[in-house]
C-alpha cells in the first residue's frame, strides 16, 4: 500500500486494486483564515485527482474543498459516502458533478473489486463536525490502514477487531477558536491554551495506545494563518498556550511518552507500507523543513496576500438588512426548537462592527423569548463581536452553519457568563430546518436514554458513559479527589453533586463506593 501525503488530513492511497483520495483541501477556508500547512497548492493535482475512489470524512471546509473537488478530482471517481443522518454531503457532491456513489453501511466491511476492502465509521452527534464526522479503514493484501483524520470515536475497538493495523493516521493539533478569541487576560488565555494543548496530546496518546499500530502518522493539522490580523495564532512565538503545534512538535512530545514509530508526511512525501514495515521518502528533509518554518510561513504569506485581499473584497453586502434577515431566518427555527433553546437558556448578543471600524449595531438572539431583536441593555449568556460584513456575507449566501464559517475563522471575539454552553454552538450549526430537526431529535433521544451501567473509579461509583457524548469512562475517566475528567473532550464533573463543571446540563450519576447507593431521582431512600 502506497500513501502519498497531500497536505493537512489529505492523502492518496494506492493499491493494485484501486486508488483512494482522502479529504483534499487546498483553497483557504473559513473566511480565508485557514490555509494548509505545509503548503500543498503546488502539487500536481491534475494527476493526483485521477483516482478510482474519493473519500471526504465530513463537511468541514478544511476537508470538503468544493472548488478543488470541482476543478481537480475526476468525476469518474466513486464517492465513498459515510452513513450520515442527512443527505447534505451527497447533495453537495452532486452539485459538483459527481454521479457515482457507494453508500457505506456504518461499521460494515465492504469489499470493492480486486480485493480492496473498506469500512467507514460515521459519528452522528450534532457536535461531530457539521452533523457528522467519520473515519476510513482500508485493507489490501493483508496491509491495514486507519485514516481517523480528526474524528473522535469513543473507542477504536471496531477497527482493532478487524486485525492488526499497520498505519494509523490521526489528529494531534487544535482545530478550534478556544481560547484565543475570548476576551480574557493574556495570562488566563495562556493557561487555558496550555490545558487544551496538553489534553490534545493526551487524547492522541490514548488513541495510539488503543490501536497499537505499527506506524503513526500525525495528520489533520495544524492550519496556518496568513492574514496579518491572524498571524499571531501560528505556533512560532514560543507560546506554551498555543493550541496549534506542528508535526515536529508532535514527534518531540511523542518521544517523551516513548513513541518511536511516528512518520511525518509532507505534501509530496510517499510511504510504502507493508506488513513488515514502512519506507518513506520526502521532497525535502523533514527536520530541515520545520527548522525553517517561519521562513516558509512568511513566503506563503506574501504569495497568498492577493488571495486574502480578493476574499475580503467579496464579503460586503450593504444591501442586506442584517436584523431583518436574521429575524426571517432564525425566528422560525427558534419557534421549532425545544432542546437547543432550553439548553442555551438565555439571550445571545452579536456586536456588529461597521465598515468604519468603530460603529456597532448590537442584535440579540433571544432563545427564551424566541425572537431576534435589537439589544436592550440586558445581561446576555454569550456575546460575539465581529465585522458586520461577515454576517452580511453569511446571510447573502444562505449559510446554514455559522460554526463551520464564522466561528472557525477566528475573526471574532467572544465573552460569556458562566460555563461553556455546547447548545449555543449546536444551534448555530443548525440554521436549516433539516439540521435543526435532526439535532432536536438527537438530544431528545439521548435525554430519554437511561444509562444504567456503573463502574468504579478510584473509590467512586459512576455511570460508565460520559453524559456529554457517551465516551467510556472506564477508559477515558480520570478521578482527582472529588473531580472526574473525561479525557476524550476534557469535560469535568463534580462527583459529590454530579454537576458538570464544563458546560450547562450533562449531570453525572455518581456516589462514593463505600456509601449507600442513592435512590433513583424522585424516590425517597428507604
Amino acid at each position: 500500500m502506497r500513501v502519498t501525503g497531500t497536505g493537512h488530513a489529505s492523502m492518496r492511497i494506492d493499491t493494485a486494486a484501486g486508488s483512494i483520495l482522502c479529504d483534499p483541501w487546498v483553497n483557504p477556508a473559513y473566511f480565508a483564515s485557514w490555509f494548509p500547512f505545509p503548503d500543498n497548492s503546488l502539487l500536481d493535482w491534475a494527476t493526483l485527482g485521477q483516482v478510482d475512489y474519493l473519500y471526504v470524512s465530513h463537511l468541514h471546509r478544511d476537508h470538503f474543498d468544493a472548488k478543488h473537488l470541482r476543478d481537480f478530482v475526476s468525476k469518474d471517481a466513486t464517492v465513498l459516502l459515510p452513513e450520515f443522518p442527512t443527505s447534505e454531503m451527497e447533495d453537495e457532491f452532486r452539485e459538483l458533478g459527481f454521479t457515482k456513489f457507494l453508500k457505506a453501511p456504518n461499521e460494515q466491511v465492504v469489499e470493492l473489486p480486486g480485493g480492496l476492502k473498506i469500512m467507514i465509521q460515521a459519528l452522528t452527534s450534532p457536535t461531530d463536525g457539521p452533523i457528522g464526522d467519520s473515519s476510513l479503514w482500508v485493507e489490501y493484501d493483508g496491509v491495514r490502514l486507519l485514516n481517523q483524520n480528526d474524528a473522535r470515536p469513543t473507542d477504536l475497538s471496531v477497527f482493532a477487531e478487524l486485525g492488526h493495523v499497520h498505519a494509523h493516521m490521526l489528529q494531534f493539533s487544535g482545530a478550534i477558536w478556544y481560547p484565543m478569541v475570548y476576551e480574557l487576560p493574556q495570562a488566563a488565555k495562556t493557561a487555558f491554551g496550555k490545558q487544551k494543548r496538553d489534553r490534545q496530546f493526551d487524547r492522541t496518546w490514548r488513541y495510539i495506545d488503543d490501536l497499537k499500530a505499527d506506524h503513526v502518522f500525525p495528520i489533520a493539522g495544524p492550519p496556518c494563518f496568513l492574514d496579518d490580523e491572524l498571524w499571531q495564532f501560528n505556533d512560532i512565538f514560543g507560546d506554551e498556550g498555543n493550541i496549534f503545534p506542528d508535526q515536529s512538535v508532535f514527534l518531540a512530545e511523542y518521544a517523551k511518552v516513548g513513541g518511536t514509530n511516528g512518520i511525518v508526511l509532507l505534501p509530496g512525501s510517499v510511504s510504502e507500507i507493508t506488513t513488515e514495515g514502512a519506507t518513506t521518502t520526502h521532497p525535502v528533509p523533514v527536520e530541515e523543513f520545520f527548522a525553517n518554518k517561519v521562513a516558509h510561513l512568511e513566503e506563503m504569506r506574501e504569495r497568498k496576500r492577493g488571495v486574502i485581499e480578493a476574499e475580503k473584497a467579496s464579503w460586503r453586502h450593504p444591501e442586506v438588512d442584517v436584523l431583518g434577515e436574521m429575524k426571517r431566518r432564525i425566528e422560525p427555527l427558534l419557534d421549532e426548537s425545544i432542546y437547543l433553546a432550553k439548553g442555551v437558556g438565555g439571550p445571545v448578543r452579536f456586536d456588529l462592527v461597521g465598515y468604519d471600524g468603530e460603529s456597532v449595531e448590537s442584535i440579540v438572539v433571544d432563545f427564551p423569548g424566541k425572537e431576534v431583536r435589537p439589544y436592550a441593555d440586558e445581561k446576555v449568556r454569550y456575546r460575539f463581536r465581529t465585522e458586520r460584513a461577515l454576517i452580511e456575507h453569511l446571510l447573502h449566501i444562505g449559510e446554514v452553519d455559522w460554526v463551520n464559517s464564522l466561528f472557525l475563522s477566528c475573526r471574532f471575539s467572544a465573552a460569556r457568563i458562566g460555563q461553556y454552553n455546547e447548545f449555543v454552538y449546536a444551534f448555530f450549526k443548525c440554521l436549516s430546518e433539516e439540521r435543526l430537526q435532526y439535532a432536536e431529535g438527537w438530544y431528545d433521544e439521548h435525554e430519554r436514554a437511561v444509562d444504567a451501567e456503573d463502574i468504579t473509579l478510584d473509590g467512586w461509583v459512576v455511570q460508565r458513559r460520559c453524559p456529554h457524548l457517551k465516551a467510556d469512562l472506564s477508559r477515558f475517566g480520570i478521578v482527582d479527589g472529588d473531580q472526574l475528567t473525561c479525557q476524550l473532550h476534557g469535560w469535568k464533573f463534580d462527583l459529590a453533586s454530579g454537576r458538570c463543571l464544563t458546560s450547562v446540563g450533562h449531570k453525572i450519576r455518581a456516589h462514593r463506593a463505600d456509601a449507600e447507593t442513592p435512590a433513583p431521582a424522585g424516590e425517597a431512600a428507604i
